[in-house]
Order: C-alpha cells, then structure tokens, then sequence
C-alpha cells in the first residue's frame, strides 16, 4: 500500500501492470476523505493531452522506479470515465463506479472506513473521527485529490467532501497552494509513405546518318592511238560481243548491344520543419472573498444558540 510519504515519489513516475507493460504516468492522488489515506491514482495514458483513468492504489507497490499496479494494461485504459469536480473531488456515485469496474465490494470499503474513522476517534483526532458517523451516509468513501485533508463529516449537516474543501486551504499557514496545468509535446514516428525503384524496358526511335558507297556504271570512250591501235586490231574486223561489269553498293546494317550507362540507387534524408501545437490547459485561480457582519449580528450563529439564541 502506497503512504502519504510516498507520494511524492509517485507523482509524474511511470505507471506498470503486472506484466511489465507501461500503462503512463501518474498524474493526480486523491485521498479518502474519511481514512485520510491515498485511495486513487489517475494515469495519463495518451501520448498529448487529456486521457486518464483512475486506478486504485491500495494494492499498488512502488518499484524501484515506478508505481506497479494489479490490474492490466488494457483494464486500466478501459475505466469508465469520471468528472473531478471543482475542489478536486470525486462523488460518491463516481466512485461507486470505479469500485465496480475493478471488482471491489463498496460495502467493504464503507466498513474499512468506518473502522478506520473509529480508531482515529479513540485515540483523541478531534472532530473528524467523531462525527464520521454524521456524514458517513452522505459521503462515505469520497476521494479528494492529493493535498486536502480528510475528514468524514461535521456536525450541522455539511458532508465529509464539503468539509475537505473547507479545511484545504486552513491548515499550517492558511495558505492555498495555486496549480495549473503545462503542455508538454512530444513527437512520435509514424509511417508517412514508401518509395521504390522500379526497372522498365522502353522502345524508342534512334535516328543516326551513316555514309554508304556504290559502284554506277560509265562509259568511257578513248580515240584509236599508236598505244592502242594493236588492242584494237586484235578481234575480228566486224562482229557482235558483249562485256558484263558487277556492281557493288553498301548497305546499313543495324545491330545492338547492351552496355552499363549509370548506376541509381535511392537514400533518405530528414528535414526538419516547425509545426504548431495547440493544446487546452487548465489554471487554478484564487480569490479572496469578503462577508460584512451588520452591527449585533455574530460570526459565530452557533454561540447564539449556547447562549439561548434562536
């Protein structure tokens, strides 16, 4: 079980299941107001902003560094969702609730209580322990957040959680402690797409100019000379002859062949950009608050009545 003095240690520590698995960060402590001893928890479990359930912290062990708690990951996540009124108390039917959810008899915690309220009576705590028995109908088992005191009931009808948030600001010296809440932002990595080199076979028209040769056929007449006039005389003097000649020409012929032109590869650079975040937080505000007492009228209408007044 988790002591007053521990809560220092417990606040804004990390909060584990049984298993070992994280759940969040505790954020928040309520004490009952009739044991004055820690009764809740509530856990931050979103990664920016307001998600938190409440857990009890009766069985809870604190672990080296962290808070541990029976009860799983998923169970804690899944808690009904309950309002913190605005002295940071939850009513009896919210906590009716929670007890339900994670399988605890509320009769036993009333009779705890009460057994508790007893004990502190007879050893002489004052008005709180006696009149529990008062106000335990009305407000048995309700939790204040961390820093009010507890206390079961007064006499004259007010209720124990009435009573805590009159005492809150009372104790040592009558000061009131101011909080508010802060955003803290974090960052998470996600997946925002893929790339991927992907190889294709294209067609496409190369056009290139190469220079071709061929043989054409011409004639050349010489005149009879004293060089050839025996050529010439050398054949019959009237006759039919032919004289065949093969011609060349070029052609282009077109071949290809496959050689490495490049190498592409692809790599990933971070660039880094400014986002703006915008969040709700919370802030306490405190003010004074001044009653003015007419003449013969008394602070206190309950020494009238010692005194006989109606």
């Amino acid at each position: 079980m988790i002591t007053r003095e521990e809560i220092a240690n417990v606040l804004d520590q990390p909060v584990y299941d049984g298993d070992g698995n994280k759940i969040g960060d505790a954020k928040h402590v309520f004490f009952d107001d009739m044991t004055g001893r820690p009764e809740w928890v509530s856990v931050k479990t979103g990664m920016f902003g307001g998600a938190e359930s409440f857990v009890p912290i009766r069985d809870a062990a604190m672990v080296q560094d962290h808070l541990e708690v029976p009860y799983g990951k998923d169970q804690v996540k899944g808690a009904p969702s309950v309002d913190v009124d605005a002295g940071g108390h939850l009513s009896e039917t919210e906590e009716h609730r929670l007890y339900d959810y994670y399988g605890i008899n509320w009769d036993s915690v009333l009779s705890e209580a009460e057994r508790t309220d007893d004990g502190r009576s007879a050893a002489g705590t004052g008005t709180a322990g006696t009149a529990g028995a008062a106000g335990a109908a009305g407000a048995a088992g309700a939790a204040g957040l961390a820093g009010t005191t507890g206390a079961a009931g007064t006499a004259g009808g007010r209720t124990g959680r009435e009573d805590a948030m009159r005492r809150e600001g009372m104790r040592g010296d009558e000061a009131m402690t101011r909080s508010e809440e802060q955003m803290r932002i974090g960052v998470e990595r996600h997946e925002s797409g893929r790339a991927r080199l992907r190889k294709y076979v294209v067609t496409e028209e190369v056009q290139q100019t190469v220079p071709i040769t061929h043989e054409e056929v011409r004639v050349v007449r010489e005149p009879i000379t004293d060089a050839n006039r025996d050529e010439a005389l050398a054949g019959p003097e009237i006759s039919e002859a032919e004289h065949e000649v093969t011609l060349h020409a070029e052609r282009a012929v077109v071949e290809t062949e496959t050689v490495p032109v490049e190498r592409v590869r692809m790599t990933t650079e971070e660039l880094t950009e400014n986002e703006t975040v915008r969040g709700q937080v919370r802030k306490e505000r405190i003010e004074a608050e001044t009653e003015s007492f007419t003449e013969g009228e008394t602070k206190h209408p309950r020494d009238d009545k010692r005194r006989g007044g109606k």
